[in-house]
């Protein structure tokens, strides 16, 4: 038996025809249910449908066997106990510093609004520049508006958003797209299984 971890939204939406192509399908009356464990088209496969920062969790710990996560989530995570497999080149974006026009950053400690804080003390960590980082769970592009922060390190797709906002992208800290994870164990125990379906998907992308 093997258990796949999928991340919800704009991921789900997007592996779900990838896994498709490679033989395996989940009903709608199953992704429409309340049910935490979905079955597939396959009695030896099941899904289970969690928050994208949830996915490398339920993978590091074998409660999944493999699962497909946005690389935003697993530089997040750090990925300790799984394999970094594939990347499915879908919910591409990128992760970038943005602020205000012609906001003054060279400050001795900048001001940064994320969600990504690990991501963010790296990038400036790296830069030798000092950071107060201030967690968000969204809204970021309010926090420079209002004078919360200097800056803010948030996913940029096309770019409407921080143009709507009279916000302006600076420096790309990473490429972000979603990636197939396993976990180090089950790869061992279940390495012809898994590596089977790696080959499946892989095909078809």
């Amino acid at each position: 038996m093997l258990t796949i971890a999928l991340s919800k939204g704009r991921i789900l939406d997007q592996t779900l025809p990838l896994l498709e192509k490679a033989g395996l399908s989940i009903s709608k009356k199953e992704l429409a249910s309340r049910k935490l464990i979905l079955d597939t088209n396959l009695e030896d496969i099941k899904v289970i449908v969690i928050r994208a920062s949830d996915v490398p969790v339920f993978v590091q710990h074998g409660a999944a066997d493999f699962g497909i996560a946005g690389k935003d989530v697993l530089l997040e995570h750090g990925a300790d106990g799984v394999f970094e497999l594939l990347d499915l080149g879908i919910s591409k974006c990128r992760l970038m510093v943005a602020s205000k026009k012609n906001q003054d950053l060279n400050k001795s400690t900048l001001k940064v609004a994320t969600k990504y804080v690990k991501s963010a003390k790296k990038y400036f960590f790296s830069k030798g520049q000092q950071v107060e980082v201030i967690k968000l769970s969204g809204a970021m592009e309010l926090a420079p508006i209002v004078g919360l922060a200097d800056c803010i390190v948030d996913l940029v797709d096309t770019g409407n958003t921080l143009k709507a906002n009279n916000l302006v992208s600076l420096d790309l800290i990473h490429d972000i797209s979603s990636r197939l994870i396993v976990n180090s164990s089950a790869f061992n125990t279940k390495h012809s299984q898994i590596s089977e379906w790696i080959k499946k998907i892989e095909k078809n992308l």
